[in-house]
């Protein structure tokens, strides 16, 4: 037969935002071999009626660096259409190191991207020094998803400059800079799709210092902004410093006039995290309204950000609001069953709500993400607070949280958003054209947050739920707009001859359960996980990589190097 797969009777979303057409779809190896309507038959057929047929989702803003080491399916990213990442963001990477450096890089990992420490050490063979090794070590490793990685300041700057690239006013010397700017060049040359810089005050090594480069001044990054320029333009992201002490305003214009001057010297996408937060009051509009500017004048700015708020979890199966009263922290050393069993005993109840009773301050930001039917609820509507719950119950709130928990079985989550706090800004966000869908932040945070199921969010509220943006254009965000700006070639878009990364996605069922926390890193260690409803099958280069949720045995992923015109 002609055709290994052929997907028929689908609503087709090329990734280009134009408008969806009714029309099989046929896979011959690894490429799209014909859209349109195909008489002949595949050696395997999928009925997609009813269904969108769209591109493989490309996630530019990840932390698999390690991950993918002992999870080859890159989850939870593989259970939400995501067939493409990029790691290496935020200027946290795991090359360039020295031997002796190894371990270094694997604490500052752990206390940017709360990733276990002892988890990367034991996950990594370490058996590189640049990063072309790096990203041969990811060509070997059997992975489900396609995988481009940036090359880091921190560890790029901690190579050439070794403790001194903490000190915040330590500027490199000519031979460090040399150094610096060689070990970038060497990185891109291997096939890194480009550079990441971290320069917010969040981001801090373990003894509290922050990370090498968060106060790199513009002759260094302008001399990495040459380097990029000669290796064709390649991608520059960054964490900027919008926060610290006073307005915001100051902040952000001096930091997109150095994005301006390193964007128009690199010829290249400079991508940067931007989030709406109450207390930063406008920060955002100004960073837009400063970015469009200085495209105007030949830049490339492209802010990114997420289509939901940014927020902690925390409920019985991990942390609580409650930890800082004794018998609360005890349950932390206890399995979920025995803290199940710790919250049904009437004695030990009574003892754990003695202690907690007065607890109301610290409560008042925390909504309850369970909904009906087991689905997460991400809105934060003023009735879904553990306060406003516990009223309406008649109890303490720390009754009301002990009560969900039995009720749920352990599965009871509270978030408290802190970054993109509001929904207006947040939908103001996604209709500019400037911006880019990023800080789905997969395999970061991993005890914290779970944001990897961001495009099943912006498909099922802002599209199904909201109607704020058509599927297509919703498609496109997540495929081809992505995609381009970071220079993966042939993927992004359902065209014939680029490589078959395909997604067929029921809308009718797709939905986000609550997130759950699983004990499957290195050494138990455990971590927030979240799957979804609605995918029928994923491919990737060809390969059906899910299908309904399960991995099917296929491990097709591969190495996505910058340079290079086919991936």
């Amino acid at each position: 037969m002609a055709y290994d797969f052929v997907i028929r009777g689908g609503s087709v979303m090329d990734g280009s935002g134009a408008r969806a057409r009714q029309a099989d779809l046929a896979i011959a190896g690894d490429r799209i071999a014909a859209i349109g309507r195909i008489a002949e038959r595949g050696a395997r057929e999928i009925d997609a009626a009813g269904c969108w047929v769209t591109p493989g989702f490309v996630d530019i803003h990840t932390h698999l660096d390690a991950q993918l080491a002992w999870d080859p399916l890159g989850s939870s990213s593989c259970w939400h259409g995501v067939t493409s990442v990029v790691i290496g963001n935020c200027g946290v990477t795991f090359a360039p190191v020295r031997a002796r450096d190894r371990e270094t890089l694997a604490r500052m990992m752990e206390s940017v991207e709360d990733i276990p420490a002892r988890s990367i050490l034991e996950g990594l063979p370490f058996d590189w020094e640049g990063y072309g090794g790096f990203l041969d070590w990811l060509e070997r490793v059997p992975k489900g998803l396609n995988v481009g990685g940036m090359v880091g300041h921190c560890a790029a700057r901690y190579f050439a400059m070794g403790e001194r690239s903490l000190d915040p006013d330590a500027a490199p010397s000519a031979s460090e800079l040399a150094a610096l700017t060689s070990a970038v060049d060497d990185a891109l040359a291997a096939g890194a799709l480009g550079f990441s810089s971290s320069r917010t005050l969040r981001h801090k090594v373990p003894d509290g210092r922050y990370v090498p480069g968060t106060f790199a001044r513009a002759d260094e990054l302008l001399a990495i902004a040459d380097v990029l320029a000669r290796r064709g333009g390649r991608v520059f992201e960054v964490a900027p410093r919008f926060d610290g002490e006073g307005p915001s305003e100051p902040r952000v214009e001096s930091e997109l006039a150095w994005m301006e001057a390193v964007s128009k010297r690199s010829g290249g996408v400079l991508t940067f995290n931007l989030s709406q937060t109450r207390g930063q009051g406008a920060h955002w509009q100004l960073a837009l309204s400063l970015a469009k500017a200085a495209n105007a004048r030949g830049a490339k700015l492209r802010p990114q950000t997420a289509p939901r708020f940014i927020g902690v979890l925390t409920g019985i199966a991990h942390r609580t609001p409650f930890d800082f009263h004794p018998s609360w922290r005890a349950l932390s050393e206890l399995s979920l069953t025995a803290r199940l069993a710790v919250l049904r005993d009437p004695a030990r109840r009574g003892q754990l709500v003695a202690e907690a009773r007065a607890d109301r301050d610290s409560l008042a930001p925390w909504f309850v993400l369970n909904g009906p039917a087991g689905r997460a609820q991400y809105d934060c509507r003023p009735e879904n607070k553990l306060l406003a719950l516990a009223e309406r119950r008649g109890v303490l709130p720390v009754e009301a949280f002990i009560d969900l928990a039995l009720e749920t079985e352990g599965k009871l989550l509270l978030c408290l958003p802190f970054l993109n706090q509001d929904e207006a800004p947040i939908g103001a966000m996604l209709g500019d054209e400037v911006v880019l869908m990023g800080l789905a932040d997969a395999g970061a945070h991993v005890g914290l947050t779970m944001d990897a199921s961001a495009p099943t969010y912006l498909l099922s509220h802002w599209v199904l739920a909201r109607g704020a943006l058509s599927p297509e254009r919703a498609v496109q965000r997540l495929t081809s707009d992505t995609a381009r700006a970071f220079g993966i070639a042939q993927r992004g878009e359902l065209r014939v001859g680029s490589f078959a990364d395909v997604n067929v996605i029921d809308p009718a069922r797709l939905a986000l359960p609550v997130p759950e926390y699983v004990h499957d890193f290195p050494n138990g260690a455990g971590r927030f996980a979240q799957r979804a409803s609605g995918y029928a099958a994923t491919f990737v280069n060809g390969q059906p990589f899910m299908q309904g949720g399960v991995h099917t045995g296929a491990l097709a992923g591969r190495v996505l190097r910058g340079g290079v015109a086919s991936n």
